[in-house]
């Protein structure tokens, strides 16, 4: 199983790069937001993957994080919910936008997807309603602050998973400024 790849990064498509790993070029789905935000060709790249594998193909798909790779799995085990599926639901939703469609339970937040029919969208919130709450919520224990640097920082165009990546790696002694904290959160976020 490929559960990660590093590699320099060769060709880059919506939705689709290929990595040159010890000279081999492996073809991986991606993300939209991923492809946007991705290196410049040429320039080394390190993906989160997961291979399928189906009587006709093996494909891989790669996400920037392990969370996000994890919420690909969590949504393949949504009946009538495959890959392709999955990564688009990744693409055009936020895990904030997932995660308050289920906890309200109101699947037109996810219908809109490409892909996601009403039904879908049901499916996907009952299937997923004890999973997503407990394993990818952010921390009770969060600062006021950190919360005002989620919302900038998704309102900025990052996934929350990145959101909360950049919060999360913030010093101890950082000011408790929102502004100060934006700064340093996107210091962060440029430096991966």
């Amino acid at each position: 199983m490929i559960s990660s790849l590093q590699g320099i990064l060769q060709h880059l498509a919506p939705g689709e790069v290929t990595l040159e790993v010890g000279g081999v070029g492996f073809s991986v789905s991606v993300p939209l937001s991923l492809a946007e935000r991705a290196a410049r060709i040429g320039e080394p790249m390190f993906l989160h993957t997961r291979m399928i594998v189906r009587e006709d193909s093996l494909s891989l798909y790669g996400f920037e994080t392990a969370e996000e790779r994890d919420l690909f799995d969590l949504l393949l085990q949504v009946n009538g919910v495959g890959p392709r599926l999955a990564l688009s639901i990744i693409s055009h939703a936020s895990l904030e936008r997932l995660q308050t469609a289920v906890a309200r339970n109101e699947p037109e937040l996810l219908s809109g997807i490409p892909g996601v029919g009403r039904k879908t969208a049901e499916k996907i919130i009952f299937q997923l309603r004890d999973k997503v709450g407990v394993t990818l919520m952010p921390s009770p224990e969060m600062l006021e602050a950190d919360r005002d640097v989620l919302g900038v920082l998704t309102t900025l165009g990052y996934s929350l998973v990145e959101a909360q990546s950049a919060v999360q790696a913030l010093p101890a002694d950082a000011p408790k400024d929102v502004e100060e904290r934006v700064k340093l959160a996107l210091r962060y976020l440029s430096a991966r």
